[in-house]
């Protein structure tokens, strides 16, 4: 077992190690309309559309791409 997690003297390390893993916590009220807001601010139109779409329709990032 040990020769399996170790190769070439050095030991392997999960790539996830440290980091946290598992499904993210929802958005809360005030962090969307902080991010509408930032992005109206900016003047940022597209990504405005784009935010709202997702909040709207409870899309997820990768349905938006």
């Amino acid at each position: 077992m040990q020769s399996q997690n170790v190769s070439n003297g050095t030991a392997h390390i999960p790539w996830n190690k440290g980091k946290l893993v598992g499904q993210k916590h929802p958005l809360k009220l005030k962090d969307i309309w902080t991010i509408r807001i930032r992005l109206q601010v900016a003047s940022n139109i597209r990504e405005l559309a784009l935010f709202n779409l997702a909040i709207d329709g409870k899309l997820r990032g990768c349905d938006l791409v």
